[in-house]
């Protein structure tokens, strides 16, 4: 991907000294990219909570939340693999779809035909306006890289920026290693 190209299905990773404590060190999968807008979600921002513990009408399910980010903290959305076993799911990029039928999934949760390594639940999301992105990314805050569903349902979310940014090679291999603090070294 070129430097600087944001798409559907594309990640973007906090420059690593941001002091935005919602976005600092966080890998974000944009699921809508638009004209109007983008949404996306932060991936490796685990909650101590589980699913079931914030809806009342769902099946027992070993599945922790993450935060999304700081929009529409009262909503809660989810990212999977299931593609066209959950209807009305959106393909954001290979392996990866998100929404889908709430009632169906719970069915599928239900019949043990979805597992917790298949789905990631989120509170909130991370939303721009009209050109607040291409703003953002003009002025330095995001390192744009290529998604891939490994990074979703098989990293662990505590090293999954220093991961993506390893991946990028060359020079993003040096910022994965600086320490998050610079007082540190």
């Amino acid at each position: 991907m070129k430097p600087g190209k944001i798409r559907k299905g594309a990640v973007l990773l906090a420059e690593p000294f941001s002091i935005d404590v919602n976005f600092k060190r966080s890998a974000v999968v944009l699921t809508e990219h638009q004209t109007e807008g983008s949404v996306g979600f932060i991936m490796n921002k685990k909650l101590d909570v589980k699913i079931e513990d914030l809806l009342t009408d769902f099946p027992e399910f070993e599945s922790r939340v993450y935060f999304g980010g700081p929009v529409a903290t009262d909503s809660i959305h989810y990212l999977h693999n299931l593609g066209d076993l959950l209807e009305d799911s959106v393909k954001v990029t290979n392996g990866v779809y998100w929404g889908g039928d709430f009632e169906k999934l719970k069915f599928l949760i239900t019949s043990k035909l979805v597992h917790p390594r298949n789905i990631r639940f989120y509170v909130g999301y991370s939303g721009w306006s009209s050109g607040q992105l291409t703003n953002e990314l003009d002025y330095g805050s995001w390192v744009v890289a290529d998604m891939h569903a490994n990074y979703l349902f098989k990293s662990k979310p505590e090293f999954l920026w220093e991961q993506i940014m390893r991946n990028k090679g060359n020079t993003y291999s040096v910022i994965a290693r600086m320490p998050d603090d610079v007082n540190w070294n």
